[in-house]
């Protein structure tokens, strides 16, 4: 017997089309932009046990996992891909989270989705324009995803904002872990908070943890990306539930000032 053919980004967690909207609509439900998120990003994991890593982090009380993807060419880094990221689709129900930090995303984009990725997040300086990828990220079912360089000005993807459902702030250069955070992530979070549109996520990745997560929290960011802080703790439930309180104070102190 013939299999059915794929309709665009299938995957069993997914309907097909004709309920994309109302998919988009629960992933977006699962991820209020109110709420403070600590997303561990799997490039710290080890990857030598990587199905357990994504158990032990389940069973940590985790929501999401943010999958650093990396080609080598627009970052000088490589990392996993989608194929990883599909077989341990299954281990979990937890939100994917993937960061394309790839040179051409368009050609890649359908894997990512057949992966079964929730959000699927392109990068501002890859692309001429975001919009025709944002909309496919969209018609699929998932949350559409822009992440800003250091480097690059807020002002350059305010004209494209309607279109995402998650706009990510690297405060560090991205392609490894590990490194500094940089403060000028704070001016552009504060810069950003405002010009969102209704239920888009505002996230920050690169040297959160304990000294920095409180200021970005502050400063509007809801989903926070953290590597070392949670990888270097033998008490991965213990290391979220003190950054996500870390962040709710914060969140909290920011809306009574």
């Amino acid at each position: 017997m013939s299999q059915p053919e794929r309709s665009v980004g299938f995957h069993p967690r997914f309907p097909v089309a004709g309920s994309i909207l109302n998919a988009r609509d629960d992933v977006s439900r699962r991820l209020p932009a109110s709420v403070p998120v600590v997303a561990p990003s799997m490039l710290k994991c080890d990857f030598a046990r990587l199905d357990q890593e994504v158990v032990r982090l389940t069973e940590a009380g985790a929501r999401v996992l943010h999958w650093d993807v990396m080609d080598g060419h627009f970052v000088p880094n490589l990392s996993y891909g989608a194929m990883v990221i599909e077989a341990l689709r299954g281990q979990t129900e937890l939100v994917f989270d993937a960061h394309l930090m790839v040179s051409d995303p368009a050609k890649y984009l359908q894997s990512y989705l057949d992966a079964g990725c929730d959000y699927i997040t392109v990068h501002a300086e890859a692309v001429r324009d975001p919009v025709p990828l944002l909309r496919d990220i969209r018609q699929a079912g998932r949350g559409a995803g822009l992440a800003i360089n250091p480097a690059t000005p807020v002002a350059q993807v305010l004209p494209v904002l309607e279109h995402c459902d998650l706009v990510l702030v690297m405060s560090v250069e991205p392609g490894f872990g590990g490194q500094k955070f940089q403060p000028a992530a704070v001016g552009k979070l504060r810069e950003l908070k405002g010009r969102l549109p209704p239920g888009c996520l505002l996230s920050v990745d690169g040297g959160i943890g304990p000294a920095t997560i409180a200021a970005t929290a502050a400063a509007g960011a809801s989903l926070f990306v953290a590597g070392s802080a949670i990888f270097d703790h033998d008490d991965y439930r213990q290391a979220l539930r003190s950054l996500q309180d870390l962040a709710a104070g914060a969140a909290v102190s920011a809306r009574s000032a």
